[in-house]
């Protein structure tokens, strides 16, 4: 497996892609940027969109809007206007929290994790947007609330806090809510100098789970807990990853050049860019946020 340079962004901290299929773009965030792009793989072109505070996480809504999580809390974007208007912030009594990754499960729900700018431990929580727009707060106690999947039979959502080096599995009532205690599956080895980070789920049920610091993607079986696969990339700090292409059989990955100096940077030219790559096997359909009818 080979990964491309397909976008050299030159993004500090690139995250959060998602693959739009109606509109057939990459969506991400550039988070300390406070900005989020539209990528059309096909014509390489991309486009920025600006919000009023730190992005961590995009997801579309079933209206064509954008919904987003930021610093102060959770806000519309509208994609083509580039219109902003707020929404919540649940956590409004804590300045030094911003939100992290982000992502709508099954149900179209949107769940979105924080943590302090100054990585305190334990300040990090995990929230759910409901299809009327309440906030529910479904895990605190977390560090840098991060990746999360859901398996396709629903019974479980996948979960990363980074420090831990652990992905976690939750298991799920049939209306998707949190019904245990989670036990952990995948431990990244401490030799490694990586931290997990973004994480997204194949059609064969794997994890694939970016290893800030690593530089690399990897894949996982959640059930034995072993390694499978491994793709590299020519930057270490590598952020996310994403299924997506006309066939989701495309892995767009996210990098980031966060606190790089100038050799660094000179070593690894193409981190903070966009990556895509073949990979041998398809994702899952991405959900969009629904409200109730």
């Amino acid at each position: 497996m080979k990964a491309r340079c397909v976008l050299q962004a030159q993004a500090d901290l690139a995250e959060g892609p998602h693959w739009w299929a109606e509109k057939g773009v990459l969506l991400w965030v550039d988070i300390e940027a406070s900005r989020v792009g539209l990528f059309d793989p096909v014509t390489g072109l991309n486009r920025f969109l600006v919000v009023p505070s730190h992005v961590g996480a995009i997801v579309p809504m079933w209206d064509g809007e954008l919904l987003v999580a930021t610093a102060q809390g959770f806000v519309r974007l509208h994609p083509d206007s580039g219109v902003v208007s707020s929404l919540q912030d649940p956590e409004d009594d804590r300045p030094g929290n911003r939100f992290n990754d982000g992502k709508c499960d099954p149900w179209g729900r949107f769940w979105a994790g924080t943590m302090a700018y100054d990585f305190a431990a334990g300040a990090g929580s995990l929230w759910r947007v409901n299809a009327d727009f309440s906030c529910v707060r479904q895990r605190q106690g977390l560090t840098i609330s991060n990746g999360l999947a859901w398996s396709q039979d629903r019974g479980t959502l996948y979960f990363i806090d980074s420090p831990t080096r652990q992905v976690l599995a939750f298991p799920l009532t049939p209306s998707g809510d949190l019904s245990g205690e989670a036990t952990p599956c995948i431990a990244i080895p401490k030799t490694w100098d990586a931290l997990p980070d973004g994480m997204c789920i194949d059609a064969e049920g794997k994890l694939w789970i970016a290893l800030f610091g690593g530089g690399a993607v990897t894949r996982w079986d959640p059930v034995s807990g072993l390694l499978l696969e491994r793709l590299e990339l020519p930057c270490r700090q590598v952020t996310s990853c994403c299924f997506g292409g006309p066939n989701l059989d495309q892995l767009f990955v996210t990098t980031a050049r966060q606190e790089m100096d100038a050799a660094a940077i000179e070593a690894e030219p193409l981190a903070g860019g966009l990556f895509q790559a073949d990979v041998g096997v398809k994702g899952l359909a991405a959900a969009c946020f629904q409200v109730a009818v």
